[in-house]
């Protein structure tokens, strides 16, 4: 039997008690004390029935309320140690969840654009929420039930086969059947539950990717479409959960069966044992509530079953996540990159995503001087944005390499190299929150002053100034609240506060009304000046006014100039330019 995925199980779970490793001895001292006290229970109702009850009357009542003063001190011990199991206990597993979260998320974000291409966001906010409140249970519990059970089960049998070997070891002949039952049906558990919370994650998927879209949804009369979707992932759940509750319904009840089996078996056999002389009702009393405890420990034994399917199938999924490695981290000794004149080289750059065979980018060469302002056009797909996605590192190249002031970026830090380079995106994203902590996003130890300058640089001052509380104004998720416009001259102003040396520019104002694209590009002029500037265009119109084209083809860079110079020269530019139709404010 291979063990060693048990034991790197065991060492990456029990890391995580490190830190509350003083509140995990407590806590097992304490459930020592609650499994002690249950123990000595059972005895004093033996020593109560055999001894009190037989002692002459004067002295029996002393003797009794002595006994019974002692175990209400003892009921207090274990009240007290029952509070703190379960109450620090419980916080201790929670303290574990969010650390294991905490380690999930960060680990998340470390993942480069190739992982979350083919990952969907409803499964992955399953796994950070879902799969580790379980695992947050099994952390108090597991330890906690193991050693109870454990110690009340050797403490329950010495105290049996001491009142009488022969019945003990009947009871104990149903302990193979019951393990050999719980293990079959174990192995059921945990692979519905598996399948479980798989689903489940696919029907996050799809509440995710239905609610994000739902103006489309909305406009295109989808909510049909979409219920039916929801539907088909919500049968599947219930499938899923259908085989759980089967295979945990026989597991339950079979456990149940075998114990009223065993307290059926001590009547019977106890009884006879009693006819024949070799057993005293005071001790059969004694040996049933011991037969009693004896259920406890089992009981425990199968919660922590369950804890461990419902734990492990939540930590293997948490670990399956923790086990995909960043491909792109820095290098050993990367260096921080400083007073960035911005001078940015493509040498022979080529690159083909992950699941893919065909090359994007074959062999570009092409050097954009500290300050210029470089458009690159091209028909769709070949590349202009995974071009510009490579320089900040979004994604590594295939061949070739990618300096900045001649420095590779695969020698710099990632922090560093990415503080370095601003992005203004045609598909803006805001957080949730207010107009303030969007644009301090460039940078989040920014002054109320800095955020105000940089907004009126990008023009957002005006409007910004107009909503109801101003730059405390809540925008909504995704900043559905404002207009085009002014989501886009919000990110201006990101970028603007975030003041970078080098900047990318992926068509900003394709979207736009006339009036916004006007004023968003006033902005965006500003933003280029003494700065490095590439400009993904889709719409030619836009980098007329370029310092130098660059048109890209399959086959790599085709041909570079000014709007002019293209045009003379008749080329692909020239091509495409004749065939681009042109907005009415352009005619």
């Amino acid at each position: 039997m291979n063990l060693s995925p048990l034991r790197a199980f065991l060492r990456v779970f029990l890391s995580y008690y490190r830190p509350y490793r003083r509140t995990l001895t407590l806590d097992l001292l304490c459930a020592f004390v609650v499994a002690g006290v249950t123990l000595i229970y059972p005895l004093f109702a033996g020593y109560v029935t055999r001894t009190v009850l037989h002692t002459p009357g004067p002295q029996a009542l002393p003797e009794l309320l002595r006994v019974g003063a002692f175990m209400l001190a003892l009921l207090a011990v274990q009240i007290a140690a029952n509070t703190y199991v379960d109450y620090q206990g419980h916080m201790m597993g929670t303290y574990i969840e969010r650390d294991m979260r905490r380690d999930l998320f960060a680990h998340l974000q470390r993942l480069p654009f190739s992982f979350y291409d083919s990952h969907r966001t409803g499964q992955l906010m399953s796994r950070v929420t879902n799969d580790l409140y379980d695992i947050g249970e099994l952390a108090h519990h597991g330890p906690e039930d193991l050693s109870t059970a454990l110690l009340l089960f050797v403490g329950v049998f010495a105290v049996l086969l001491h009142l009488n070997p022969a019945l003990t070891l009947l009871l104990f002949a149903f302990l193979p059947f019951m393990a050999a039952y719980a293990v079959f049906f174990n192995v059921r558990l945990n692979r519905a539950l598996l399948q479980s919370r798989e689903r489940i994650g696919d029907v996050n998927a799809q509440v995710e990717d239905t609610l994000a879209g739902i103006r489309v949804v909305q406009s295109f009369t989808g909510e049909g479409t979409e219920q039916r979707r929801f539907d088909a992932e919500n049968a599947r759940f219930v499938d899923s959960r259908r085989a759980g509750y089967h295979a945990e319904a026989h597991f339950y009840q079979g456990m149940l069966a075998f114990s009223q089996l065993m307290t059926i078996a001590v009547l019977v056999f106890g009884g006879l044992t009693i006819l024949r002389g070799g057993l005293r009702v005071d001790e059969l009393l004694t040996y049933l509530l011991c037969v009693g405890i004896l259920l406890e420990p089992i009981r425990r034994f199968v919660n922590l079953a369950r804890l461990l399917q419902e734990g492990v199938t939540g930590f293997q999924r948490f670990q399956e996540l923790m086990a995909v490695q960043p491909d792109i981290v820095d290098a050993p000794g990367a260096l921080e990159l400083k007073a960035v004149r911005g001078e940015v080289t493509f040498e022979r750059v080529s690159f083909r995503y992950p699941s893919s065979s065909t090359l994007v980018l074959r062999d570009i060469d092409l050097t954009v001087r500290p300050g210029e302002f470089v458009a690159l056009v091209g028909a769709s797909g070949v590349g202009k944005s995974t071009l510009c996605a490579l320089l900040p590192r979004f994604y590594e190249v295939t061949a070739g390499q990618i300096r900045i002031d001649g420095i590779p970026v695969e020698a710099v830090t990632l922090a560093s190299l990415r503080r370095s380079i601003g992005a203004v995106q045609q598909d803006v994203y805001l957080f949730s929150g207010t107009v303030l902590d969007n644009i301090r996003y460039g940078r989040p130890w920014a002054s109320t002053d800095e955020v105000i300058e940089a907004a009126r640089q990008a023009g957002a001052h005006e409007f910004i100034a107009a909503l109801p509380q101003g730059y405390h104004t809540d925008i909504g998720q995704r900043g559905v609240k404002l207009s085009g416009g002014q989501k886009q001259r919000l990110s201006i102003a990101r970028v603007f506060l975030k003041d970078p040396p080098i900047l990318i520019f992926d068509e900003a104002t394709s979207a736009l009304d006339s009036v916004s694209e006007r004023l968003v590009q006033e902005s965006l002029e500003r933003l280029a000046q003494r700065r490095t500037t590439l400009v993904i265009a889709h719409r030619l119109s836009t980098v007329r006014n370029a310092g130098r084209i660059v048109v890209l083809t399959e086959s790599g860079v085709a041909e570079q100039g000014s709007h002019e110079e293209l045009l003379r020269r008749g080329g692909v530019y020239a091509r495409l330019q004749a065939a681009a139709p042109l907005r009415p404010a352009e005619r």
